[in-house]
């Protein structure tokens, strides 16, 4: 999308910005790490010398392996590799049975166990909030369902230190580690959004601390909205992300050096009538391209999203999800958030809208896949055995393959008219609606020892019997 010089020209005016204008940083704790790597700090403000900032990227590794109860479930952040991860963190959920309402912990959990089976997903997000749990101890009940609901790598809200602290200890009881262990093993992930324009809040920079003294992985996306958090222009919501997240990743690596991060992307735009969020728009795409090439530049994973403004799942959800995937592809992105079932502008996660979006990357996944040109397939025989003018259905080639040869959908009909009217008339959305039903009914719980479930419960038991944790 911009010539090397142009990135050359973003990266360097995003360290101009930080070394002359800096960032406000409202946790202390947070300035004393700046300072004592070579920051100049006056109040809230932190001037970053591009030096600083220079010896702190050089120190943040490209790739990122993240470790899952079933380590055939790890995956890795960079390079080439390409992760999709379902919807994170609506206050609402839907469905066509029961619409639009407050997420619940049954919600959450039911969201986990279609997770789970859905192979094109890789790893935990925070799903939805579960708003019947009381918010002193909903991370300890969330934490519990993502580690006995699926075996797939984890994340969690940075939200207090305390409560990070909490859900460290439950995961290094699932995955059987010493503390020393768990400090080279990242087995979880978090993201933690600036707040634009150039600032960073205590729960954030608490969150980007103790995930680098943890050595676990944390994604820096800067909440740059064209128009609203950054300026009305791309290039320079772009140059905004590029500061913001750079000043974040600086953070971590003076914090410990060699802390796994991520460059998260987020630049969309809004609705200059409304003030809305819009997704999947041109400046979006675009804004994911340049944002990968900005990531390559600094030798750092990446983080993209699929989002949709639609407030229901339909059309515009669609293409709104496939143009905002189109560009985190493009742009080479490493974990594509909110893949599968965001809706609303992220403030409603659908029931229906997480099957038709698997669908939909299914597809792109299948059509990744080399062109099988063995002799075999190439069929020259098969050819040569039809009669110009015949057809291949019953032929032998077919017929050996009739049940793998090409992608079975999960949702999409081809059905005739006739049959169509005659099965019911159902849409795309109600034949999602019967998909994760049945999808929840053939649900089965992956294992876990006796020994680390009890261990799990014991501690969750006795940290809501002490209060939980409120958040910072």
């Amino acid at each position: 999308m911009l010539s090397d010089d142009e990135v050359a020209h973003i990266h360097h005016e995003a360290k101009r910005l930080l070394q002359q204008y800096g960032m406000k940083v409202l946790l202390p704790e947070a300035r004393e790490i700046y300072r004592a790597g070579g920051a100049l700090v006056d109040g809230d403000m932190v001037r970053i010398p591009t030096e600083v900032v220079d010896d702190a990227l050089a120190l943040a590794p490209p790739e990122v392996h993240v470790g899952a109860p079933d380590p055939a479930k790890a995956i890795t952040f960079g390079g080439r590799h390409v992760n999709f991860l379902p919807v994170g963190g609506p206050p609402f959920v839907s469905d066509l049975d029961n619409g639009r309402r407050p997420g619940t912990l049954e919600d959450y959990e039911n969201f986990v166990r279609l997770f789970q089976g859905i192979d094109v997903l890789h790893a935990n997000t925070p799903f939805i909030e579960a708003q019947d749990i009381p918010v002193d101890i909903r991370h300890l009940a969330t934490m519990r369902s993502q580690l006995t609901l699926t075996d797939k790598p984890a994340f969690l809200f940075t939200r207090g230190r305390q409560r990070v602290f909490d859900m460290f200890e439950m995961l290094r009881i699932r995955h059987g580690l010493a503390e020393d262990e768990f400090i080279d093993t990242p087995i979880v992930w978090a993201n933690i959004n600036t707040n634009s324009p150039r600032q960073l809040d205590i729960p954030m920079a608490l969150g980007i601390i103790d995930f680098a003294r943890a050595g676990q992985v944390c994604s820096m996306t800067p909440f740059t909205l064209a128009g609203a958090m950054a300026p009305v222009s791309l290039a320079g919501a772009l140059l905004l992300q590029h500061a913001e997240a750079v000043a974040a990743i600086t953070l971590a690596q003076l914090t410990r050096a060699g802390a796994p991060v991520i460059y998260g992307g987020f630049t969309s735009n809004v609705d200059l009538r409304s003030g809305s969020p819009a997704f999947g728009t041109p400046e979006a795409i675009k804004g994911a391209v340049v944002s990968g090439q900005l990531a390559r530049l600094i030798g750092v994973p990446w983080r993209s999203s699929g989002s949709s403004a639609s407030t229901i799942e339909d059309a515009q959800g669609a293409w709104e999800t496939m143009f905002n995937l189109q560009g985190a592809i493009r742009g080479g992105a490493n974990l594509i958030l909110h893949s599968a079932g965001w809706q609303e502008g992220g403030l409603v996660a659908s029931f229906e809208k997480l099957i038709l979006d698997t669908e939909i990357l299914q597809t792109i996944v299948e059509s990744w896949q080399p062109v099988d040109m063995s002799e075999a397939e190439l069929a020259f025989d098969a050819i040569a055995g039809v009669e110009p003018g015949g057809h291949f259905f019953g032929e032998a080639h077919t017929l050996e393959r009739f049940e793998t040869a090409f992608y079975e959908p999960l949702v999409a009909t081809r059905a005739s008219f006739e049959q169509w009217v005659e099965e019911g008339e159902l849409d795309a959305r109600h034949r999602a609606n019967a998909v994760w039903k049945q999808r929840l009914a053939d649900y089965e719980q992956p294992p876990i020892d006796e020994a680390i479930a009890t261990e799990l419960d014991d501690f969750v038991n006795r940290r809501i019997a002490e209060g939980g944790a409120a958040p910072d």
